[in-house]
C-alpha cells in the first residue's frame, strides 16, 4: 500500500539505486510497522536542468504543507 518515490539527479549506478531502495524499505518497515511486502519504491532520475520545472514547481511547492524534510532540513515540528 505505501508508495515511496525518490526523484534525484542522474549519476547513481543501478547497484546504488538498489541499495538505496533496500535501505529505504527497511527504514520504512521499521518506522511504520508495515510489512515489506506492502511497499512499492520507485527511483526516477530527473536531469538537473529539468529539476525546477519537473519536480520543484509541480510537486514540492504546491504540497509544501506535506513536506517533512526539505534539502536535509526537517520542516515539520513535533
Amino acid at each position: 500500500m505505501p508508495l515511496i518515490t525518490v526523484k534525484m539527479w542522474p549519476g547513481r549506478s543501478e547497484e546504488q539505486k538498489k541499495a538505496a531502495a533496500e535501505a529505504i524499505l527497511q527504514a520504512a518497515v521499521q518506522a511504520m510497522g508495515t510489512p515489506s511486502t506492502a511497499f512499492t519504491i520507485i527511483i526516477e532520475d530527473i536531469p538537473k536542468e529539468e529539476w525546477e520545472e519537473t519536480v520543484v514547481k509541480p510537486e514540492i511547492d504546491p504540497k509544501e504543507e506535506l513536506v517533512y524534510i526539505r534539502q536535509g532540513v526537517s520542516v515539520k515540528s513535533a
